[in-house]
């Protein structure tokens, strides 16, 4: 993916949360003090009393806070701008690859981020490779593509999704290895099945000798011939199981 990342684009996302929750913390501080001083106006001439003074402080936080908004509010919509494509995306189809079918039914090149398509009350959750065309900053919604979904799916062609942030995870960067997390054996994860844009839940069989080896992974409802085969993925292609994981 282009630079600036999705990750960064979430972290910016939640700093400007925590910046509003302060802000509505001041402003219920500020209402607060207005509420007093016309209540009790006398307040302010007795010695000692402070309700001025920390009035005054109230609206200096309101406003560092106000322009600490601004500015994340900039540096997120430059990392918007370069990150949605300028022109229609498109992606070359793969062989598919032998395994299961289930598994087989969707294929593409290179991902841009996993998300989680179905909604929150879905039997089971569906999570795909998909490409980011838009943020909505009244709704703190992704608008993603799913370029290439699979052949029994309809409507025919390609898909899109309004997706919360909490449905999105970022891949790590193919050529940053140091954003992968190190998985140890045992450790369940969510990766991409070979072949195709499906993620599903796996168990990593082994530790890997280097950040840039792939994984080898055991797939959940995998089974042939009575036994999981056990699949190469690619590093930048698993990423944590998100809790409470339906499948």
């Amino acid at each position: 993916m282009s630079s600036p990342d999705i990750s960064g684009i979430l972290d910016q996302s939640k700093e400007l949360d925590r910046l509003r929750k302060d802000q509505e913390d001041i402003l219920l501080e500020i209402n607060k003090m207005h509420k007093k001083l016309q209540s009790t106006p006398e307040v302010v001439e007795k010695p000692g009393d402070n309700s001025l003074s920390r009035l005054k402080m109230l609206y200096i936080q309101a406003k560092e806070l106000s322009e600490s908004e601004v500015a994340v509010s900039s540096q997120l919509l430059n990392q918007l701008d370069a990150l949605i494509p300028s022109a229609p995306p498109g992606q070359q189809r793969r062989r598919m690859g032998e395994g299961n079918d289930q598994k087989k039914k969707r294929m593409k090149a290179d991902p841009d981020v996993a998300a989680r398509v179905t909604q929150e009350d879905a039997d089971k959750d569906e999570w795909f490779i998909v490409k980011v065309i838009h943020f909505d900053r009244e709704t703190r919604e992704f608008e993603v593509l799913d370029e290439e979904p699979g052949e029994d799916e309809e409507p025919a062609g390609q898909r899109k999704y309004k997706l919360p942030m909490s449905h999105i995870i970022p891949f790590p960067k193919r050529n940053d290895p140091s954003t992968a997390q190190d998985f140890p054996p045992g450790k369940h994860v969510l990766a991409v099945y070979p072949g195709t844009t499906a993620l599903y839940k796996a168990t990593v069989v082994n530790t890997r000798k280097r950040k840039t080896d792939d994984y080898v992974l055991e797939f959940d409802d995998d089974e042939e011939d009575g036994s999981l085969p056990q699949r190469h993925v690619p590093f930048h292609k698993v990423v944590t199981l998100p809790e409470n994981h339906r499948q």
